[in-house]
């Protein structure tokens, strides 16, 4: 079965865009993880199509990526094909009145220093935020005030049976964290935005400005997934975690970082299994002490 999926992938892709028993701890931000059986870098739609095609038809799981940021994946690694939509999947095209079209893989910091440099402004809310614009899109992305939702004019997207779809605004139901990709399973292939004119130099000035207030607060020199929690209506998950004792709390090698709460952290090597022993206790105890029960924002790809 191997061998012969094997042959048919490199029908599509050349062999050095196809790895074997990958290690995810090298495509996630959480640096967590076992083997994926194949991890696969397409660089086109048509080669997307064709690689999902040929799953369903040989009857591999698979699992779309982009940057790991916001992704667990189990010890026992993955038994599957994971495509991986990043540096080979990021072009970014600039049109006429401030729109640009980007393809799903680019990473949130390099488009927001690209639109930069054409001198438009409205996505230096996006500058910091790890990820690809697969993701953000996907979770409607925000930070500091913005959100994807202010900027997306529409998406190029892949449903599960191959068929690509256009959608504009309305029809992607932007909300917090929410967006239709997640309800209907859709792949983002590419977003279209609509920027207004800038002074580079202005918004660079605000990029610097909203990094520099993220690494102050955010332990970015620590491996995490970002926001381990959704923010629960009416509260804030940090606060909640820090009062109820857990700054600190440790298992293992995962952490609840000390500088900001709402994030959990891989401190000293820490397995999957130990990360989410974690999230359990923290969602346990907090529910316990306040009532509160806290969603994880982090995907769990695998068996656990």
């Amino acid at each position: 079965m191997e061998d012969s999926f094997f042959n048919k992938l490199i029908q599509i892709l050349p062999e050095e865009r196809i790895k074997l028993k990958e290690p995810m701890t090298n495509h996630t931000s959480l640096h967590i993880g076992g083997e994926a059986d194949y991890l696969v870098l397409p660089v086109s739609t048509e080669e997307v199509r064709a690689i999902l095609s040929m799953c369903k038809q040989e009857e591999m799981p698979y699992y779309i990526m982009g940057n790991g940021s916001n992704l667990l994946v189990s010890d026992l690694g993955y038994r599957g094909l994971i495509v991986k939509l990043g540096e080979d999947f990021s072009n970014i095209l600039f049109g006429e009145n401030g729109m640009v079209t980007a393809q799903a893989g680019v990473l949130l910091s390099k488009l927001a220093s690209v639109i930069a440099e054409h001198s438009l402004t409205g996505f230096e809310f996006a500058s910091g935020i790890p990820g690809t614009l697969g993701g953000a899109v996907t979770m409607n992305a925000g930070a500091y005030d913005g959100e994807m939702k202010h900027c997306l004019v529409g998406a190029k997207v892949l449903d599960e049976e191959g068929n690509i779809l256009v959608l504009n605004a309305e029809e992607l139901k932007l909300g917090y964290r929410h967006s239709i990709l997640q309800e209907r399973d859709y792949i983002l292939l590419e977003a279209d935005m609509k920027f207004s004119a800038g002074e580079e130099t202005e918004i660079r000035q605000k990029m610097k400005e909203l990094n520099a207030r993220r690494r102050e607060k955010q332990p970015l020199e620590q491996y995490s997934a970002g926001s381990t929690f959704k923010r629960p209506q009416g509260y804030f998950a940090g606060k909640l975690i820090s009062d109820a004792g857990l700054r600190g709390y440790q298992v293992g090698g995962a952490a609840v970082s000390e500088k900001h709460c709402g994030f959990l952290i891989n401190k000293e090597n820490a397995t999957a299994k130990e990360f989410l022993t974690l999230v359990a206790d923290v969602v346990r105890i907090v529910e316990e002490k306040y009532g509160v029960r806290l969603e994880p924002e982090v995907k769990f790809l695998g068996k656990f």
